[in-house]
């Protein structure tokens, strides 16, 4: 795959990952570094590289920052079929969120719980990995959500890989 010379170490790192959530372990990982440093070339490498496994892949983009929930929709559109199957509190507060259902805004605490059960459901029958690409795009409401559930995966066969630019380093003023 183009673009991957010399990157063996992240590759490593990837791999990892995909290993531990085939084997039952969850884990997180962020990939930062200025644009064209290759961050979605790692992107396609683990999508490629995840054969067995389910994948659900989000771009995000910056004409949708100010949509709330936009990004955490387009990730867990697949598995809304089972939002039933969430304790009544978390349905309904997804429902909320995903304007299923009228209603006032929805609790952030619970949303962020349902959008780790539908997830967690989901990775049950087969391990799952979560691609985000352009993470620094999402909006503030599917940002919070993730970051809740990336931090408290464990045991649940899912990978979250994101990947965030950083804005490219400024060069140092000279002295007068």
């Amino acid at each position: 795959m183009e673009g991957l010379l010399g990157r063996g170490e992240e590759r490593s790192r990837l791999d990892q990952i995909l290993a531990r959530a085939r084997h039952g372990h969850s884990g997180a990982l962020v990939i930062r570094g200025e644009p064209g440093v290759g961050k979605t070339v790692l992107l396609d490498y683990t999508q490629a590289a995840a054969a067995g496994m389910q994948v659900i892949r989000v771009d995000a983009v910056e004409t949708e920052m100010q949509l709330s929930f936009a990004a955490l929709h387009l990730l867990l559109r697949p598995g809304l079929d089972r939002v039933d199957a969430l304790p009544a509190p978390q349905r309904n507060a997804l429902r909320l969120a995903f304007g299923m259902q009228e209603g006032r805004t929805p609790d952030r605490f619970l949303v962020s719980l349902a959008a780790m059960g539908l997830l967690a459901e989901q990775a049950a029958r087969q391990s799952l990995l979560c691609l985000v690409d352009d993470a620094h795009c999402l909006d503030r409401e599917s940002a919070d959500a993730l970051a809740f559930v990336a931090r408290r995966l464990y045991g649940d066969s899912i990978a979250i890989i994101f990947a965030v630019r950083e804005p490219p380093a400024r060069p140092a003023r000279r002295a007068p």
